[in-house]
């Protein structure tokens, strides 16, 4: 959220990287993780919005409130799909701490652009849900005996269908969500 310049811009780049490879994630030929990569996408790619450093571009007031209304949506999309799996819980999490921070932005005044900008208490509860989150996606990352001929290891598989890269995809957004709030 408009951190210093050089993080800033590393923090761009990861959330920029990680939409793109979402994209790439959306040609699977598994239906589940298509649409799970599409919301991931708009995730990394609006994360990368809000992380550009100030210096460089002050979106207008207007746009704050229309971040919100897209990831409200996007909360709901993802709320609605949470019915066949309890998996898009994530997503709705995601997309609330998007809201959050939208919501906050579009509170602070015009130049502000950290500190005491978000509700304290829904900040401390979004940072230690991620916190966990990535703690929990990075030890699922740790390497085990692969399978010889096992999902995943066959000529056809594509960059889409390969689970070890979605998961590394979802733990940098997750770091980036928490270094995000850290500078609400």
């Amino acid at each position: 959220m408009h951190g210093p310049g050089s993080s800033g811009w590393l923090l761009v780049a990861l959330c920029a990287v990680t939409g793109a490879y979402c994209l790439l994630r959306m040609r699977s030929s598994v239906e589940e993780q298509r649409r799970a990569a599409g919301g991931e996408a708009l995730m990394g790619f609006g994360m990368a919005a809000m992380a550009v450093p100030a210096t460089v571009f002050t979106p207008p007031a207007w746009a704050w409130p229309l971040w919100a209304a897209v990831f409200g949506a996007a909360g709901l999309h993802a709320l609605w799909a949470a019915r066949a799996s309890a998996r898009h819980l994530h997503h709705v999490v995601g997309a609330g701490a998007m809201v959050h921070m939208a919501v906050a932005m579009a509170a602070a005044p015009q130049g502000a652009h950290h500190g005491g900008g978000g509700t304290p208490a829904l900040t401390v509860v979004l940072l230690l849900y991620f916190t966990a989150y990535v703690l929990v996606t990075g030890a699922r990352l740790v390497p085990v005996a692969a399978v010889a001929g096992g999902p995943g290891t066959g000529p056809g598989t594509g960059w889409g269908d390969r689970p070890e890269l979605a998961r590394a995809c979802r733990l940098s957004m997750g770091i980036a969500m928490v270094a995000m709030l850290l500078t609400m």
